[in-house]
């Protein structure tokens, strides 16, 4: 009895001892609690935003000025910032090879006008033998029949030649034409209204048409600062919509905070295999010349759509590089969903994929939220 007292106590004591380590072991590993977050809800609305877009200014009409022939600069009426008016002489050239053309033409002409003289001199003299004696044969036996037919052939000779002559006048008359023209090419006229933009050359310097080898640079270069295009290279995603006559806001980094105004004047109709984008041009009328060519813009680019479209925060919108996802929360517990995402506007970003209106996502979306996740919503 005593012995088995000995044995019972050790055993008590020991069971006595363990059920608290138990208890302190199993309270010590705490159970899964929900993750409490931020929702946003989805939202479905038509679209009617503007995003700014890149654009290139530049004169409504722009040409480099080259004379249609060869030769000296005599004179040069215009300089780099010059106003220019439609039909204003403002080069000059000489060009001495077209006085020599000139008067060769002229002495041409002169000798083609006597030969016609010539030779219808001829004729008449000729013809009127010819109706004399064709007059005096009708009494037979005045005049020999063979002379009447010789004075006839003569006759009708004498006449190709005048219009030989005629010919070679009017060809005279051409080449003389021609080379006044020419020599009307040495005086280079503004081809519309605008601003010398370049000055290359100066007088006694060698001029030519471009295609030849005194054209290496024009003379100078003329620009249209009164009308001016404004250029917006439109992304695929944003041309839905696009029509000519809407006018579009536009600023310059010359004058912050002042907006301009212009309508879509032209559009290309066809998207760079390149780029993807599609090329778009406002025409502006830079009455005051406050814009100035070549500057870069920022086009305030109207998109709307004519169909309603899913919304949802920027931040609800998330990537693992892999994807680009929200998470829902349905039944309690997270779920990814791919979308691909459109415009950005306002905070908010338009979203495709398997959502629907009133979805509740994550506001904050990050992929440290795993699917399955449990969540619960914050409460406002």
């Amino acid at each position: 009895m005593r012995r088995f007292s000995r044995l019972l106590f050790p055993a008590l004591f020991l069971a006595g001892c363990g059920r608290p380590a138990e208890q302190s072991v199993t309270s010590s590993v705490p159970l899964s609690a929900p993750q409490t977050v931020a929702v946003a809800k989805v939202e479905s609305h038509t679209l009617n935003t503007t995003l700014s877009l890149p654009a290139q200014i530049s004169p409504y009409e722009a040409v480099d000025i080259y004379p249609k022939v060869s030769g000296f600069l005599d004179k040069i009426s215009v300089d780099r910032g010059s106003r220019v008016h439609a039909g204003e002489v403002i080069v000059r050239l000489s060009a001495p090879e077209l006085a020599a053309q000139r008067a060769q033409a002229e002495a041409a002409l002169q000798n083609a006008e006597a030969q016609h003289s010539a030779a219808q001199a001829k004729f008449a003299a000729n013809n009127g033998t010819y109706l004399h004696l064709a007059a005096a044969a009708k009494t037979p036996g005045v005049v020999a029949g063979n002379d009447l037919l010789v004075a006839q052939q003569s006759a009708v000779a004498d006449q190709a030649q005048v219009e030989a002559a005629t010919r070679a006048v009017q060809a005279a008359r051409d080449n003389l034409r021609a080379v006044s023209q020419l020599e009307a090419y040495l005086e280079i006229r503004a081809p519309f209204d605008g601003v010398v933009t370049q000055r290359n050359l100066h007088p006694g310097a060698l001029a030519g048409p471009a295609s030849g080898a005194a054209g290496a640079q024009p003379i100078v270069r003329v620009e249209s600062v009164n009308r001016l295009r404004v250029t917006v290279p439109v992304p695929e995603a944003y041309t839905a919509g696009v029509r000519e006559g809407q006018d579009v806001t536009f600023r310059v980094p010359a004058h912050p905070g002042k907006t301009f105004r212009a309508p879509i004047a032209r559009v290309s109709h066809d998207i760079s295999q390149n780029t993807r984008t599609m090329q778009v041009e406002l025409d502006f009328k830079n009455g005051d010349g406050e814009v100035t060519p070549g500057a870069f813009a920022t086009v305030d680019w109207p998109i709307v759509r004519s169909y309603a479209t899913l919304f949802v925060p920027s931040s609800a919108v998330t990537t693992d590089l892999q994807r680009t996802f929200v998470i829902r929360i349905s039944g309690g517990k997270a779920e990814w969903v791919d979308v691909t995402t459109g415009v950005t506007a306002d905070g908010k970003t338009e979203v495709f994929g398997a959502l629907q209106a009133g979805d509740v996502l994550v506001a904050n979306a990050t992929d440290s939220i795993r699917p399955g996740t449990a969540l619960v919503a914050k409460a406002n």
